[in-house]
């Protein structure tokens, strides 16, 4: 059985790392590209306005190596990030991880335990909403969709993710402000990916979604593919809908653990 792996690069590559280290044949097949800002002054001007924050949050590992990229000279040493009392949200391991790499004490990170049933806002929510008082502003550090010719992309985040978060935030008095730090978008099959995700369509190989977004790229991909035969595992339930919503036969839902994601995979085997 072949694994597809269509997370972002480089955690593709480290997933896929540890399954191949488990005996599990992997392909790396990133379905959602990042890169930097062409203009990022917001986000050097969010770091000089920092301390007027009670919190900045972020929505991905790659949310904090592009706004720590932009970082000034000024503010960049570990005694400044100590002396600051704003407080470091991660909504899972992984950007937790990244932020303690960048310099973030840690007294001030925020995160859902890593023991927690799930990674996303809901459950940094659970962690951090005492912390929230009338007035308070609070960053929210995200990445902007872009179609293939350079152009923002509105984001179909209402009402979960970061526009849950901020809305609780604002029914709790809170300011919320966003900032953009880096962009992500579609990657640009050559022959052999697009022949590889077709052949992956049949029997004999598991899909692994942790983005919904990533199964939007697989549609605008491959819009006319049957899926009715595919398998797949999908990291909350939003994206696992969305993978049934694509036509994919069989969806196993699984905690975003690389643990428990290969017992679910081991499941369909």
């Amino acid at each position: 059985m072949r694994i597809i792996v269509t997370r972002v690069q480089p955690q593709a590559q480290q997933w896929a790392d540890r399954f191949e280290a488990n005996g599990r044949e992997t392909v790396v097949l990133p379905l959602i590209e990042v890169r930097g800002l062409a203009d990022a002054t917001a986000v050097r001007a969010a770091w000089l306005n920092l301390s007027n924050y009670k919190a900045v949050m972020f929505v991905s590992r790659h949310a904090v190596d592009y706004f720590f990229q932009e970082k000034p000279a000024d503010v960049g040493d570990g005694q400044v990030l100590d002396a600051m009392t704003t407080r470091w949200w991660a909504t899972g391991p992984g950007t937790a991880h990244a932020l303690l790499d960048h310099g973030v004490p840690v007294p001030r990170l925020d995160t859902p335990s890593e023991l927690a049933g799930q990674f996303d806002s809901e459950a940094l929510w659970q962690q951090v909403h005492t912390q929230v008082q009338p007035g308070d502003k609070v960053l929210i550090v995200r990445g902007d969709s872009v179609a293939p010719d350079g152009t923002s992309v509105p984001d179909n985040d209402q009402g979960v993710g970061r526009e849950w978060l901020a809305e609780r935030l604002r029914q709790s008095g809170a300011q919320v402000d966003f900032v953009v730090a880096y962009q992500r978008g579609a990657p640009f099959w050559n022959g052999a990916q697009r022949a590889l995700a077709q052949s992956a369509a049949a029997v004999g190989s598991v899909w692994l979604f942790s983005s919904a977004e990533a199964l939007g790229h697989l549609h605008s991909l491959l819009p006319r593919q049957d899926w009715s035969a595919a398998r797949a595992v999908a990291t909350h339930p939003r994206i696992a809908a969305a993978t049934r919503g694509l036509g994919f036969g069989v969806v196993a839902q699984s905690r975003p653990t690389w643990e428990d994601v290969l017992a679910s995979i081991e499941s369909l085997a």
